[in-house]
């Protein structure tokens, strides 16, 4: 009798053990597809942002992305909404990225002012 119920122990504990196993495939096939899927994306925007900037904006950029990356990625997203509104028929300069940075820069810089209080 004590083998019968040990038995049903290791069928159970096999069977959890078989479930769990195709629970972590599953989930790492739906990982695995997010990650292309991201990559994929990622491609499409770069392959967008080489075709709307010349070379020397595109490095501006870059180096912004290094220093910046939140504001990298607005002034991508706006540029890639403009591209495909077809709103950008020819590359961006360098200058031309200049003058929307420079704007950016005007909407979101903060203006800090230091009080010093004697006591």
């Amino acid at each position: 009798m004590g083998e019968e119920i040990y038995s049903g122990d290791e069928e159970v504990s096999a069977l959890l053990e078989r479930q769990y196993r195709e629970l972590l495939i599953r989930r790492r096939q739906e990982m695995e597809r997010q990650r292309l899927q991201r990559e994929a994306e990622e491609a499409r925007r770069q392959e967008i942002l080489r075709s709307i900037l010349t070379p020397e904006a595109r490095e501006r950029l870059s180096n912004i992305r290094l220093v910046r990356p939140e504001i990298a990625r607005v002034v991508e997203d706006r540029l890639i909404a403009l591209a495909l509104q077809g709103r950008i028929t020819q590359p961006l300069t360098d200058e031309e990225l200049k003058s929307i940075l420079a704007e950016i820069y005007e909407r979101t810089r903060k203006d800090f002012k230091i009080s010093i209080r004697e006591k």
